[in-house]
């Protein structure tokens, strides 16, 4: 499979990131968008995003048109430890296709799967991991807001799974110009997310699919995300590279996220991609909502106020004995 060049600069910038799940009071959706935080939910939260969807295509060479209507969901499940989460996820849609290639018009439809896979994320390098590097100065507004060469430092996850394909499956036949796969296929990924300046979230994710296949897909992503003034809006903006034997995309969408309460989020986006073979036109509406669990782990800390005490009054007698045997007469 050759991938074209504009796969290069999205790769190599988010290989140059490498270099402990942290649990969050408010929610930590990947909704909007197709990007993966490197952070999991945290342990013991369960947590649904889910979404309606819309798609719009247009193949001029081939004379097909095409409208999606579906709905998209992800369940996360932060399991055993603060790093580890598992995830299923998929698209369901139903396609009304419309095929003008021949004397008169030929309309026809069908649903199932687009997407739909199992697998789990586990974060391997946190550089908040230490505690102090959070703590904010007390003096200076500017200190704490201002950009700093360690926020490029990425939390990094790996991620591991299956894509699971439903035999017959008319969406990914060759009726469609995708080849018929595997009915389990692998799928392994990078996500890697930077916090820059406090209101500033870049994400960059690398995901390569159906290795085993005859059409492996090779993906990339990458989003930034802007916290506004008032803290319950946010902004974002990702672009999305898609390359296998069979299908070769560059797509573009931009949208907003609203935070109804700590366990509550809406969110809207549309986007579209860069060449007309075909044409797409997309957007969805959705919310994430988690069930939280979570408990934080008590540290035990050991006592050490007694030890110095002791050091001190050793040190005293110390003292006191050398001033008796430079001076004997004085303490007689």
């Amino acid at each position: 499979m050759k991938h074209p060049r504009y796969l290069i600069l999205p790769i190599c910038f988010a290989l140059s990131f490498l270099a402990q799940a942290q649990y969050t009071d408010v929610i930590n959706s990947n909704r909007p968008g197709v990007s993966v935080s490197a952070y999991a939910v945290g342990k013991n939260v369960l947590q649904g995003e889910f979404g309606f969807v819309f798609e719009r295509r247009d193949h001029k060479d081939l004379r097909l048109e095409s409208t999606d209507f579906g709905g998209e969901f992800a369940i996360r499940y932060g399991l055993l430890v603060e790093e580890l989460e598992v995830i299923w996820e998929g698209t369901f849609v139903n396609r009304d296709i419309t095929d003008d290639s021949g004397l008169s018009p030929f309309t026809f439809s069908a649903s199932d799967f687009l997407r739909h896979t199992i697998g789990a994320k586990y974060l391997i390098f946190d550089p908040y991991k230490n505690e102090e590097s959070r703590e904010p100065n007390l003096y200076s507004w500017n200190a704490n807001n201002k950009f700093q060469w360690k926020d490029l430092i990425p939390a990094i996850s790996i991620y591991a799974g299956a894509n699971i394909i439903f035999p017959d499956n008319p969406l990914l036949s060759e009726d469609f110009f995708i080849p018929d796969n595997e009915t389990i296929s692998p799928r392994i990924g990078i996500a890697a997310q930077s916090h820059i300046s406090g209101r500033w979230v870049v994400i960059g994710n690398i995901f390569y699919d159906q290795f085993t296949t005859d059409d492996p897909v090779l993906s990339y992503v990458f989003s930034v995300t802007h916290n506004l003034k008032n803290p319950k809006w946010s902004v974002f903006l990702e672009n999305q590279g898609i390359d296998s034997d069979a299908f070769s995309d560059i797509s573009l969408r931009g949208g907003a996220a609203r935070l109804i309460n700590k366990n509550f989020q809406v969110d809207a986006s549309v986007g579209a991609n860069f060449k007309n073979t075909p044409t797409r036109l997309f957007g969805t509406i959705g919310v994430s909502y988690r069930l939280d669990f979570h408990k934080d782990e008590l540290i035990e800390v050991e006592k050490t106020i007694k030890k110095p005490r002791k050091k001190y009054k050793k040190k005293k007698e110390k003292r006191k004995n050398k001033g008796k045997e430079n001076n004997p007469v004085k303490y007689r």
